[in-house]
């Protein structure tokens, strides 16, 4: 009962935020005036705010900012030996470093090493940081740029990528971040730029307390979806985490700007009815997830589990097992990946919950701005299905839903399980990808395609049994973040840019309603069927059977 008074706090404040902010993400992303330290940027940098763009052109602009951005944190991860606030770190080996770079570029922040004995201050703030900002937005761009390929008619434009970028920042990321900052060092998360104090210990020994940029850096690990954390513990270290009140706020957190991309879509369309029923199928994949999970961690199989009610190895106690898996599944379902216990440690079948929240494409409800145009691509597919069901051409916001717009739906579809178990499989076919896992049989299984769906769905958790530091590994996953951010994306530009150029339709007694019971059934199945014809065998054979054996 104490679970889910605290998962019904926590929705509820959620629901109650995501309509302001979401409001406010509408007002200040979709025109109005430029600011004029907006203006003075675009100057600087020689960008035509007024120019838009069609949709090569944007994917264009995304592709060039993501290079430019892995190159600046390349350089800073190799460099930072011989930068001022390193706090004494060298430089990582080029591998880690392009791993490193490619993973927050891509908002997916898979860290293969420990942040505290790694990354000086300056890698944290000035490279991670920014990238928490950048990769955010970036996703947020795309949602823009499909919501007004839906809305607008006969046209190739879809806005500016830079304009999109900036206002995204400065509008929306950064008052959150400040918000957000005040709220985690009021209650006790860490702020400071030493390196660490030295005591000395009851027996006489010298123990060092490392300390860090932490509270301004911890908003933004969660909103953006970033999920990395200052120390290897993440949110299960004191200072990134102290207390049951800091999680409840981080959890809110993870889970506020995906769905209030959803109000804003409402608002942009100018439907809030749509923006509802989004939230309705939303809302019913987490529940669905959030149950399964806490009554997987909470089950009393065994003599242990009996003793202590529950599935406590790897749980951080400050949390209980409710505080732990209503955070697991938040940052799993929201593609943050950050974590405040062990998820190697959850029980099988708890773990297995972890895995087919990202499994679903990390939709409920998904990262920021992915988690938008991943969930209207389900949609789509629903849309699709029910329009064959009543022999009628689909449509969806009176835009036609023909071949040519299937087509980019079903290769966004296909493109994250074909390479979560491409890369999968190559791991398993070498000596040097099969070490890496840490248990053998079904759980090692577990982990090594935990790592892949993880890499691919830009959520950047793990299972610590899992060791990705290799140069095996990081060069495969620099492969799959970066195949499984910019494919997809790349889908996402092509539809919005065909809807954009077709004249609204008609709608008639006979057009399928993207609305109601109804349609909110249909596209939940949609979802879950999507996710079991490509993962239920992988599921079997690794977290299925592990949970039974």
């Amino acid at each position: 009962m104490a679970a889910w008074i605290q998962a019904l706090l926590v929705l509820a404040v959620v629901v109650g935020l995501h309509v302001p902010l979401g409001d406010h993400m509408a007002r200040v992303l979709d025109g109005g005036k430029h600011w004029r330290g907006e203006r003075t940027l675009y100057r600087v940098c020689g960008i035509d705010p007024d120019k838009e763009q069609t949709w090569r052109h944007y994917l264009t602009a995304v592709v060039a900012f993501s290079v430019m951005s892995i190159a600046a944190l390349f350089a800073l991860f190799t460099l930072q030996g011989k930068l001022p606030w390193s706090t004494g770190h060298e430089g990582m080996p080029w591998r880690l470093a392009l791993h490193t770079a490619v993973s927050f570029t891509t908002n997916t922040s898979w860290q293969n090493y420990a942040g505290e004995s790694t990354t000086g201050h300056l890698a944290v703030m000035a490279g991670l940081g920014v990238q928490a900002f950048a990769s955010a937005a970036v996703g947020i761009c795309v949602a823009l740029a499909l919501v007004r390929g839906l809305t607008r008619r006969s046209t190739d434009d879809l806005g500016n990528f830079w304009v999109d970028l900036l206002r995204t920042i400065f509008r929306v990321l950064v008052p959150i971040a400040v918000v957000g900052g005040l709220i985690l060092m009021a209650g006790g998360v860490v702020q400071s730029l030493s390196a660490g104090h030295t005591f000395t210990t009851v027996a006489g020994g010298k123990q060092t307390i490392l300390e860090g940029p932490v509270g301004s850096w911890e908003p933004l690990k969660l909103f953006s979806g970033d999920g990395g954390g200052v120390f290897n513990a993440s949110s299960a270290h004191p200072f990134e985490n102290p207390s049951a009140w800091t999680n409840a706020v981080e959890i809110v957190l993870m889970l506020l700007i995906p769905m209030a991309c959803i109000r804003m879509f409402g608002r942009m369309i100018g439907s809030l009815k749509q923006s509802w029923t989004l939230l309705t199928i939303v809302g019913i994949l987490f529940g669905l997830l959030l149950a399964a999970g806490t009554l997987a961690q909470s089950a009393h199989t065994g003599t242990v589990t009996q003793a202590v009610a529950g599935q406590y190895e790897g749980t951080e106690t400050r949390f209980g097992i409710p505080g732990s898996t209503l955070f697991g599944v938040g940052a799993t379902a929201s593609a943050d990946g950050a974590a405040n216990s062990s998820y190697d440690s959850f029980s099988s079948l708890g773990g297995g919950v972890l895995l087919s929240a990202m499994m679903l494409g990390e939709i409920a409800p998904g990262g920021t701005g992915s988690g938008l145009y991943g969930l209207i691509v389900v949609v789509l597919v629903a849309v699709f299905i029910g329009g064959l069901m009543v022999g009628r051409t689909p449509e969806y916001l009176r835009k036609r839903i023909g071949f040519g717009e299937m087509r980019w739906v079903v290769v966004y579809a296909l493109i994250p399980p074909t390479v979560i178990l491409a890369s999968t499989g190559i791991a398993l076919a070498f000596d040097d990808g099969r070490t890496s896992m840490g248990n053998p049989g079904a759980h090692g299984l577990t982990e090594l395609i935990y790592a892949y769906t993880s890499n691919t769905n830009s959520n950047g958790s793990s299972m610590a049994g899992f060791n990705g530091a290799t140069d095996f590994h990081n060069l495969l996953m620099v492969f799959a973040m970066l195949a499984g951010r910019y494919l997809p994306m790349a889908c996402v530009l092509a539809l919005a840019g065909r809807l954009a150029k077709q004249q609204p339709g008609v709608v008639t007694a006979g057009t399928l309603r993207a609305q109601g019971v109804n349609f909110v059934v249909l596209a939940t199945a949609a979802a879950v069927i999507l996710a079991l014809l490509n993962y239920l065998p992988a599921l079997s054979l690794g977290t299925i059977a592990d949970g039974l054996s």
